[in-house]
């Protein structure tokens, strides 16, 4: 079936869905395929959940006038996304980046949903599926759609740019974040940077963060909108105030105070007040969405537990967002715990990468630290403020929770050690 009459089904449909366990009346049910399970052979029950349509891609299973078989499920909806962006025409915001493309993201759709309908990533489902339903998510009401984009290997940035075709885009940082995947830091920075290739090609915008040497260097011969700190050359000047407990920043006549930890999240802060201010959103409503986003999903959450206060930062990691972190914990009064877990996919600079940060970690002014992850059990040691547990479970055993009173808690890991399983215990 052709893409255009495919489209003309599809804008009788509710939404895309590629799972039957959140099928609702009249959605359009893409049978995908992974490495343990064939999407093909759920098609029959979507139908019977209320999908109006189920697109399939093996002939025994286009079985009714409500199945549409096609060569590839997984291109098919990489192509009906990419024509459905067209049709729509309007305008696509991208952003990626090593750390904090989430928490920008929201902070972006707060902004411009002051002013704008918008459409944006649910989440952080910022992959090949995660963009094409993101796009396919988007309808006439939306005036602006805002696309997060992840990437562990070189060409899928470039490929999600293809589908999602951007007008403008951010990249947050370039960090050391996947580099099993990208094979070092030279290959994140490429990587990344083919978001900035393909907005130059088609002569699109970028924002740029004018504190950033690699941003600035690599947007020389583009269209750009940038900002700084205490950067007069930049477009929009934002100033730094402080990040004690939570980021303030002075943006012209206004002062803006979050609810985001870290000094690294100042540049998050600043992105969305410069997209804000580009798309003409009005100030006074620019800092009530930045002074009224609260995160979430273990993402630099302030937690009371009795009287320990928790910072969880547990959704992710890598030895860059490690390292900010650490050094804003230092910063906090109080006897100061951090619960660090194994950071993945660094491949072959896993085992140097954990060392420099227990080496930095000892370095600092924290009372006591706790590692725990195959990977941090290899550190190590020359310090007694150091602890290291082989595995989740080692640590839950050996963790004394009655002597944790009074305390600062930093708890940060990559997603698959699961750390907030710590709250539970405290």
């Amino acid at each position: 079936m052709e893409i255009q009459v495919l489209h003309k089904l599809y804008l009788k449909c509710a939404s895309a869905n590629t799972d039957t366990r959140k099928i609702k009346a009249n959605d359009m049910f893409f049978a995908l395929k992974g490495a343990n399970f064939n999407g093909n052979t759920y098609a029959e029950k979507a139908i019977e959940l209320g999908a109006k349509y189920a697109i399939v891609d093996e002939v025994e299973y286009n079985t009714s006038e409500k199945t549409i078989l096609v060569n590839n499920v997984f291109e098919t909806l990489q192509q009906l996304a990419s024509f459905h962006r067209t049709f729509l025409n309007i305008p696509v915001i991208a952003l990626t980046g090593s750390n904090g493309k989430t928490t920008t993201k929201e902070l972006i759709n707060a902004v411009l949903s002051k002013k704008y309908c918008t459409t944006a990533t649910f989440g952080n489902l910022n992959n090949h599926i995660g963009v094409p339903l993101t796009l396919l998510s988007m309808t006439k009401k939306t005036e602006i759609g805002i696309v997060e984009m992840g990437a562990n290997h070189l060409k899928e940035i470039e490929s999600l740019c293809q589908i999602a075709k951007p007008d403008y885009g951010y990249i947050t940082n370039f960090g050391k974040a996947h580099l099993e995947g990208f094979g070092g830091i030279e290959g994140v920075i490429k990587g990344k940077s083919e978001m900035y290739g393909h907005l130059m090609t088609n002569n699109k915008t970028i924002f740029v963060n004018a504190n950033d040497p690699i941003q600035v260097e690599k947007t020389q011969n583009a269209s750009t909108f940038s900002f700084g700190n205490k950067n007069l050359s930049a477009d929009v000047v934002i100033d730094f105030i402080e990040a004690q407990p939570f980021v303030k920043c002075r943006f012209q006549d206004l002062e803006l105070e979050s609810q985001l930890i870290g000094e690294y999240n100042f540049y998050n802060i600043a992105a969305a007040i410069t997209i804000g201010n580009y798309f003409k959103v009005p100030n006074v409503d620019i800092k009530q969405a930045i002074e009224s986003y609260a995160p979430s999903n273990n993402r630099s959450q302030i937690i009371q537990k009795g009287s320990n206060k928790i910072i969880l930062d547990a959704y992710n990691a890598n030895p860059t967002s490690m390292i900010a972190a650490l050094k804003n914990f230092e910063k906090q009064s109080g006897n100061k715990i951090a619960i660090l877990g194994d950071m993945f996919e660094l491949g072959k600079d896993a085992k140097q990468e954990h060392q420099n940060i227990a080496d930095l970690a000892i370095s600092l002014n924290i009372e006591n630290i706790i590692l725990v992850g195959e990977n941090f059990f290899q550190v190590e040691m020359n310090s007694g403020k150091i602890t290291k547990h082989k595995s989740f479970s080692d640590f839950e055993k050996q963790f004394d929770v009655s002597n944790i009173k009074k305390a600062v808690l930093l708890i940060k890991g990559s997603r698959g050690m699961a750390l907030e399983r710590v709250l539970e215990i405290l």
